[in-house]
């Protein structure tokens, strides 16, 4: 078949692409490069000149003025100028439902000539979209990652970006999406749960990780465990940043001597891969029921990985020993679990072996690439 893969978010659709490639398939991604994370992609919509020193400043002007960011109509400009080289394909995946990221008219525009001009659309919901925002901010679960929205007036302005998704505006790209698509399909238990009741909904299918490409090595543990936190400035909220900091905080009061911590800020991909490379624990974030891309990849290197590892995880993936560290948002809960960890470092290795493992069985990325060829039919 031929698979057109548009965005690309946490390297989802490259690890699929992978998948696909590898059992015959003929795939295409288009996408952005998700910011300073610059993922490869085959079509790329980066905004390059927006990106430039002459274009930067116009950029940062109408930015200050109007709160628009011109590179948002660059990546709509410059996947028009690919709509010819997207034709005919038998598969259509979209990474969400503004997969362009471009301005609201022009998504539509342009997801509307997608959808004429190929076979089947399916809607990957990996992330926010105008379903999980609504479920979120109806506040179903015991906890979600709109709690910080709804207690630390600091935190709204970072929200600003899941409320676009309940807008008006927003609402006619949602409807126009579901409108065209044959379903949608969740990559976690974190947005299977407000999905599971539409009509469209396909199923979850794992994230997909080539672990073909990710070595792993039993840690060694010398005089001092490694603790790295890698931190977005755009998800410092949601993902529950203060409660690693301040439990790192803690333990360099109590246990400096025991440990070393890397902390960076919002690098590349490859930069930030070079950098958690060195660490025995990756503190992820403290608001998720499930594991995100991110979490998996570490988990694959042999990593202890505090992440989202709740009990419907455990259950959905029939576990009985940890493969993550459940992080909650709770410093005392954060400080416990990781001065055991630090104390007991053969549990370090344990866990390390049983996250490749469990990455190898169930999210191996033929095995899913095989699962979303089963959903596309």
């Amino acid at each position: 078949m031929r698979i057109l893969l548009i965005g690309e978010f946490s390297r989802l659709h490259n690890s699929l692409k992978e998948g696909l490639v590898a059992i015959g398939h003929e795939v295409v991604i288009v996408a952005n490069g998700d910011g300073f994370k610059n993922y490869p992609v085959d079509l790329s919509t980066k905004a390059k000149w927006s990106e430039t020193l002459l274009g930067n400043i116009p950029r940062q002007i109408i930015y200050k003025l109007t709160n628009f960011d011109i590179a948002t109509l660059e990546f709509g400009i410059r996947f028009y100028f690919y709509l010819n080289q997207l034709k005919n394909f038998d598969v259509v995946q979209l990474i969400n439902e503004t997969p362009i990221q471009t301005i609201p008219k022009l998504e539509r525009f342009l997801l509307k000539k997608v959808f004429m001009q190929n076979k089947k659309t399916f809607l990957l919901c990996c992330g926010v979209d105008y379903l999980v925002a609504k479920y979120l901010i109806e506040k179903k679960e015991r906890y979600s990652i709109m709690n910080p929205y709804f207690e630390n007036p600091k935190a709204k302005m970072e929200y600003q970006f899941i409320l676009n998704f309940l807008s008006p505006n927003h609402k006619k790209t949602h409807d126009l999406v579901y409108k065209n698509i044959v379903g949608v399909i969740a990559s976690d238990i974190d947005y299977l749960l407000p999905l599971q009741k539409h009509p469209k909904f396909l199923g979850m299918i794992p994230n997909p990780v080539n672990t073909n490409k990710i070595k792993f090595s039993e840690m060694e543990i010398n005089d001092k465990v490694v603790i790295f936190l890698g931190i977005n400035r755009g998800t410092y909220y949601s993902k529950g940043i203060s409660f690693f900091e301040k439990a790192l905080e803690i333990l360099k009061q109590k246990m400096n001597d025991k440990i070393e911590v890397i902390t960076t800020e919002n690098l590349p991909y490859q930069n930030y891969i070079y950098k958690y490379n060195q660490a025995h624990i990756i503190l992820d974030q403290v608001y998720g029921f499930d594991q995100g891309y991110n979490a998996l990849e570490s988990m694959a290197k042999g990593k202890v990985v505090f992440t989202g590892a709740e009990k419907e995880f455990d259950i959905h993936y029939n576990l009985t020993e940890k493969v993550a560290i459940n992080a909650l948002p709770d410093v005392d809960s954060l400080v416990f679990k990781l001065v055991y960890l630090i104390e007991n470092p053969n549990e370090i290795k344990a866990i390390g072996k049983r996250a490749r493992q469990f990455v190898e069985k169930e999210h191996d990325y033929i095995k899913i690439a095989e699962k979303y060829i089963k959903a596309w039919m």
